[in-house]
């Protein structure tokens, strides 16, 4: 094929799943590739062995190349082994967020038209109620299940063999075979599954030039985001390996850096502040972690550099992209999200694709050199793929600026969307929920800043006449219906929602009044919102 003769494009033993592992499993079988946080150790030659018996078990399943397969599954040996089996097989990764439940799970598992599903049996009966489209079976792992009606539930030992004769293939994977499908906030409608391929999820991994094969990545971002699976890949492609955690966690990050041997990891919003706000110790710099992904490159980063000794690195990345902007080792230009790297053009454009001066605000788009870099649609959506690729450009969505030096610097969302604690969330999706409470007429769900980073969500809403209404009963009609991340923090109650013209809710007018005086308080009334702890008691 004219891939293997092409510079732009990697050679299959660099971005293939299947073809990595085997690669390393041969040149360097006992080297420790994962780490888990039970104390389990995966090398190389285990992985691969591992990797092949849940593909076997898999095909058994009736899984074959190019098949989707829905995975709902915390972070842990399951949800790696099920993730490499699966790509051992060509088939696709679909990875769902644990906290997805309701329309959302029910709109998710119509867009990635999976017959199968591997999920955790703390999440299973979220399907009872749902309507599950083409999906008929699904293997439960973790624990007891209960019968959901008109599923074929098989039980965990189904994905367990002892065959490790590689599984054959009906043709050779290719890097523009897709990989996996990851949800994300579908913004001014509902969530889309972005479509990656082999060489898309490889262009994002090899955009960190510090990392090598002598690095150990803590994942402690979830699988269900590009967060979780980009290190995974990195670690493949160099031959290195990850130490895998349950989440983030001030009290005992430093302690399994330490315990670990970890070298790199990716740092979101508030976890580089809470980390400064430790106590100092006279060990602040004894320790393994000699490089940090800080995003965003606030006040904060060069405080974690001058305390810990760890060299910080930021860019800006998509589910959809390829981690375009980069910067180098402890850049100073604070708030910037870094500068192109080599193999992308980056542009900031009006709302006709014309590029606007330096210092002026505009979407930014994105293009790379090498084919299939970044995401190839949105599964189900031609609609949003089409918005989306115009112009032979993907469009953001987001508002930048770039200054004279070239950095970029990332203003807001020119999309409606809101950013709490990591998860994008589709305005659209909250208020399709509220407005389902019945006493609420119309809704409109909005950003208000956080007082420690990003958004909190806000929801205003107008209610129906004669009708009665509490804040609090809202929260608790909300709660088995949506993810935790998405319920409202604050609820503000006004006669009629401000209109355009043309009849639109007026979200502008709304973010610039922010918390009014009469803005009710989810926080301040005690009513507590947290992720369901799924796989740990």
């Amino acid at each position: 094929m004219g891939y293997h003769v092409d510079p732009r494009m990697p050679k299959p033993e660099q971005c293939i799943q299947r073809y990595m592992i085997e690669r390393w499993a041969a040149e360097q079988p006992d080297k420790i590739f994962a780490i888990f946080p039970d104390g389990r150790q995966w090398t190389y030659a285990e992985m691969q062995r591992i990797a092949i018996r849940t593909a076997n078990a898999l095909r058994k399943l009736g899984v074959r190349q190019g098949e989707r397969v829905l995975v709902w599954l915390p972070n842990g040996p399951d949800c790696l082994r099920i993730w490499f089996g699966l790509n051992y097989l060509g088939a696709v990764f679909v990875p769902l967020n644990l906290a997805y439940k309701g329309t959302l799970l029910q709109h998710a598992i119509g867009l990635a038209e999976t017959r199968l599903a591997i999920v955790h049996a703390d999440l299973h009966q979220r399907l009872a109620d749902i309507d599950r489209r083409m999906l008929r079976e699904i293997v439960v792992l973790g624990g007891q299940a209960d019968p959901v009606d008109e599923l074929v539930l098989h039980p965990a030992g189904t994905v367990e063999s002892d065959d490790e004769t590689p599984p054959a293939l009906d043709r050779e994977i290719v890097p523009w075979d897709l990989q996996s499908i990851i949800f994300t906030s579908g913004t001014t409608g509902p969530s889309k599954g972005v479509l990656s391929s082999y060489v898309h999820l490889y262009n994002m991994a090899v955009s960190a030039p510090f990392l090598s094969g002598d690095d150990r990545y803590m994942v402690n971002l979830p699988m269900f985001h590009s967060g979780g699976v980009m290190p995974v890949t990195a670690m493949l492609i160099h031959g290195g390996s990850i130490s895998m955690v349950d989440a983030f966690d001030t009290e005992s990050f430093w302690p399994t850096v330490s315990k670990t041997g970890i070298t790199t990891t990716i740092l979101l919003g508030v976890m580089g502040g809470f980390l400064l706000k430790r106590p100092p110790s006279p060990d602040d710099k004894t320790h393994t972690l000699r490089t940090c992904t800080y995003v965003p490159l606030n006040d904060t980063a060069p405080q974690f550099h001058a305390r810990f000794g760890t060299d910080i690195h930021t860019h800006f990345n998509m589910t959809e992209i390829s981690m375009p902007i980069v910067s180098e080792a402890n850049p100073t230009a604070l708030g910037s999200a870094g500068r192109p790297r080599k193999g992308v053009d980056v542009r900031i454009v009006d709302e006709n694709d014309c590029q606007v001066p330096i210092g002026a605000v505009g979407e930014m788009v994105v293009r790379t050199d090498c084919p299939w870099a970044m995401n190839h649609g949105y599964a189900g959506n031609p609609e949003a793929t089409a918005a989306a690729w115009r112009n032979g450009w993907f469009h953001t969505g987001d508002g930048f600026r770039r200054d004279a030096e070239g950095n970029f610097y990332f203003v807001d969302r020119l999309k409606d969307a809101i950013r709490r604690r990591g998860e994008n969330i589709s305005s659209f999706e909250v208020e399709s929920e509220v407005l389902a409470f019945p006493a609420i007429r119309e809704a409109a769900a909005v950003a208000v800043k956080s007082e420690i980073a990003e958004d909190e969500v806000m929801a205003v809403v107008a209610l129906r006449d004669g009708e009665a209404f509490d804040p609090a009963d809202l929260i608790e009609f909300l709660r088995p219906r949506m993810a935790h991340f998405m319920i409202p923090r604050y609820v503000r109650v006004v006669d009629a929602l401000p209109r355009t013209p043309t009849a639109k809710i007026e979200k502008v007018k709304l973010r610039v009044e922010g918390l009014t005086p009469d803005t009710w308080d989810r926080d301040a009334a005690g009513i507590v919102v947290k992720r369901e702890k799924i796989g740990r008691a």
